[in-house]
């Protein structure tokens, strides 16, 4: 494997950006932050990259220390990609990115993708408390950890098991979040978003 580029700057965010700034690297963190994947579900939430670069990344990830390879046994016999606990620590560096970016999302491209769970992150930034909570919208469903601090942060589908919370609203108004619009709190009370459960995060949110 080549060594890795460096800007040789002796400064703490230049050597940040000499493992995660290359194209590709933080949206890969992006989607690994949803736990193991195959790369064939990278490649398939990550449209734009070539398999060549997507290979190329996942290697230097490696490398660096950010993410991992294994093997599921059987019945699975897959290998996936997760991130180790350094790769973790990115989230708040993408959370506070996507903050920062929310001036920049302006109106939707016709080229742009779009897949439901890339509004997990933003969504996760509104979130106060704790709990699994399930969110539904016209476009399909994903659910988020709020306040995990290890494991899996979101993820696409169902809530894989009982959700504290259940959130349901349409496209626009998690569009509205996403760009910082208007706050989880305002659209609950506004009625745009749909509070179900009877948990004390459920309780929270409706109460906010």
């Amino acid at each position: 494997m080549p060594p890795r580029r460096s800007y040789d700057q002796y400064c703490s965010a230049a050597r940040a950006l000499d493992v995660v700034g290359d194209r590709w690297t933080l949206l890969i963190v992006r989607e690994l932050l949803a736990g193991p994947r195959r790369y064939t579900d990278l490649h398939a939430d990550l449209p734009g990259v070539s398999t060549d670069v997507l290979a190329s990344r996942l290697k230097d990830m490696e490398r660096d220390g950010l993410a991992t390879r294994r093997r599921l046994p059987p019945p699975g016999a897959a290998y996936v990609y997760e991130l180790t606990p350094r790769g973790r620590e990115l989230l708040p560096v993408l959370q506070a990115l996507g903050a920062w970016g929310q001036a920049e999302l302006g109106e939707r491209r016709p080229t742009d993708a779009v897949r439901a769970h890339w509004f997990a992150l933003p969504l996760l930034r509104a979130l106060e408390g704790e709990g699994l909570v399930e969110v539904r919208l016209d476009e399909g469903r994903f659910h988020v950890h709020a306040g995990a601090v290890e494991g899996p942060v979101y993820g696409d589908g169902p809530a894989p098991r009982d959700p504290a919370a259940v959130l349901t609203l349409d496209t626009a108004t998690c569009v509205a979040l996403s760009r910082g619009e208007v706050p989880l709190a305002e659209a609950i009370r506004a009625g745009r978003v749909e509070v179900t459960g009877d948990s004390p995060l459920a309780k929270q949110l409706r109460e906010a």
